[in-house]
């Protein structure tokens, strides 16, 4: 029979965890397991799980009689008991709560007009906390900007949020306040929610999905099969900026200049835009994968070519440097805060004041034009003449950006 090492009489455990303690109580209530040695210790605490159970609810218990705050996030939380139920009053509506919200039904009633403009996410970035933004961020300003691509106003915000056991939960309320203060600039609401816990080591820190809702209020909505020859393609800013900040951060990487995420919220630029030129054909934000995979994407769904010149294309030189250190290509890096637009030539100038109107758009320029000769294709035009292929990447330069 194998040994059971040095494993506590239950008496004396329960005599450990009532007394005070010096010791940091966050430790007791997540690990208490910890007291208990490898392999014997999953047979002991199956013999003995009721009593452990009732252990862990006493202590929270008096942690909330005493208004002791718990420092880590704990299973019983994701319980949908009342360790759930004081999360969802003392966090997620302190920062999140609205009139729909506050009503903490099975779902929410919305007031919607019209087409509407549906998109989800899920967001697994590491690390959750990066120059420029976090995770909490992130996961609303992905979700409203792809809503916004579509030609509408985004509204609502939907998530659920997947938590490993053991989180601090000083990073869950600095994620969740994120959350909020992005909801509000962004003029959305976050509606519905869901929170999971899972046993530590099962997800990485924290996960966040989110499913944002808009009103499409143009005639004709933006779409990546509206390209047609004769367009100009602009964009917003400079490209590359949050995935070396994620790796910068990811890797432990310093530059002369620090490189931020540009991550933000596009829909107020959007709107602005659409409502002074509603004949705008494409918008995109080229997240994953970068400028060249999004112009990919866009020639094949609409059978052109995209002729972009590489002088054109703005790139900090922090990143042009951090990229070529690194062998990357800018051009393939994730941006969380620019948008392309393609629309008639006609129309460029007007755009581009628009855009230059606005700080997210301060930088916008005219990078090339579409063309009918290489459907399906991304060209891009060196300084010299020159000209190569810009093809989808294989696999993922930077997995986890976003």
């Amino acid at each position: 029979m194998p040994t059971m090492g040095r494993v506590p009489h239950m008496s004396k455990l329960q005599k450990t965890m009532n007394a005070p303690s010096t010791r940091d109580d966050s430790v007791f209530c997540y690990g208490a397991e910890d007291l208990v040695d490898n392999e014997p210790r999953a047979a002991y605490f199956e013999s003995r799980l009721i009593s452990c159970f009732s252990i862990r609810i006493s202590w929270l218990q008096r942690c909330h009689a005493r208004g002791k705050r718990v420092e880590r996030v704990l299973l019983d939380y994701g319980s949908g008991g009342k360790a759930s139920h004081r999360l969802i009053g003392e966090l997620f509506l302190k920062y999140l709560g609205n009139e729909i919200l506050d009503r903490l039904d099975d779902a929410a009633f919305l007031e919607i007009k019209g087409p509407i403009s549906v998109s989800t996410d899920t967001f697994t970035v590491d690390p959750i906390f990066f120059p420029g933004g976090d995770i909490g961020s992130l996961a609303v300003h992905g979700t409203v900007n792809d809503v916004a691509m579509l030609g509408a106003r985004p509204r609502y915000l939907t998530c659920g949020f997947i938590l490993e056991e053991g989180l601090p939960m000083a990073d869950l309320e600095r994620i969740v306040q994120s959350m909020g203060n992005a909801a509000r600039e962004a003029g959305v609401l976050v509606v519905t929610g869901d929170t999971k816990v899972v046993p530590k080591g099962a997800v990485d820190k924290i996960f966040i999905n989110t499913t944002g809702i808009g009103e499409i209020f143009v005639d004709e909505a933006p779409s990546g099969h509206r390209a047609a020859p004769g367009d100009a393609i602009l964009i917003s800013g400079f490209m590359g900026d949050h995935g070396l900040a994620i790796l910068s951060k990811r890797e432990g990487l310093t530059f002369e200049a620090p490189v931020l995420s540009d991550c933000a919220s596009l829909n107020h630029l959007i709107v602005r835009l659409l409502e002074a030129i509603p004949s705008v054909h494409v918008l995109r934000d080229p997240t994953r994968g970068g400028l060249a995979t999004t112009l990919n994407e866009i020639a094949g769904q609409s059978g052109v070519e995209c002729r972009i010149f590489e002088s054109k294309i703005p790139v900090r030189p922090e990143v042009t440097g951090g990229c070529s250190f690194l062998g990357l290509d800018p051009l393939y890096l994730a941006n969380e805060g620019k948008f392309i637009c393609i629309l008639p030539q006609e129309h460029a100038e007007a755009a581009l004041a628009i855009m230059r109107s606005d700080p997210l758009g301060a930088d916008a320029v005219q990078i090339g034009e579409v063309r009918g000769e290489h459907p399906g294709k991304v060209v891009l035009e060196t300084p010299l003449g020159g000209t190569r292929l810009m093809d989808m990447l294989e696999g993922e330069q930077l997995p986890r950006i976003c």
